[in-house]
This record gives C-alpha cells, structure tokens and sequence, in this order.
C-alpha cells in the first residue's frame, strides 16, 4: 500500500505561482511512476504530468512550457511547479502514483483556484 499527501494548493492570481507537494508513505519502495492530475466538477479527470523513477517526463499540452513536474524518489515526493496560472487552471489536483506491479494510488487532492 502507497498513501499520498498532497500539499501547496491555495488562491492565486492569474500570472502566479504555486508549488505543489506529494509526500508518499507505506511500501515506497515500489513506486515507478508519480505525476499529477486535475479534475473540475461535471469533468473528467485530466492528466497534467508525470515523471518517472529512471527521470523521464510527460507533461500535458495544455500546461506545456508553464508547469514543470519534478520528483525525488529518494525522499519519495514529487513537485509540480505551476507559474503563470490562468484562470483555466483551476481545479482540484490529484497526485498519483504506479507501483510496480501497475497498481495505481491517489491522494485526497488540493484546491487550485486562479482568480482573473
């Protein structure tokens, strides 16, 4: 079993930063593959970026150039760096992880909202 904490979600204007946080705990050792997702209500979740353990990076077209993901796998955690947030970008986001065996793992979520 992997938990998943996310932290950093909070209000901010459009053109800002935030620096989002996923701690993972339990059978860490298993982890290959930790990323984000967003989802607004009435939507489907959606994929923003991932990163694996061997440092290879998926980020999604629509953040492409604005979010940089980034993990240490030592200290089983992985970062999502949002600048130049726009009003779009707000969602609740979800840190995930694969271990290997390709059982998946969710945290509860953190608030994002960017105001106009």
């Amino acid at each position: 079993q992997v938990q998943l904490v996310e932290s950093g979600g909070g209000l901010v204007q459009a053109g800002g930063s935030l620096r989002l946080s996923c701690a993972a705990s339990g059978r860490t050792f298993t982890i290959y593959v930790m990323g984000w997702y967003r989802q607004v209500p009435g939507k489907e979740r959606e994929f923003v970026a991932t990163i694996s353990k061997d440092g290879r990076e998926i980020i999604a077209d629509s953040v492409k150039g604005r979010f940089t993901i980034s993990g240490d796998f030592k200290k089983d955690s992985v970062y999502l760096q949002m600048d130049s947030l726009k009003p779009e970008d707000t969602a609740v986001y979800f840190c995930n992880s694969v271990v290997y065996g390709a059982d998946s793992y969710w945290g509860q979520g953190t608030q994002v909202t960017v105001s106009s």
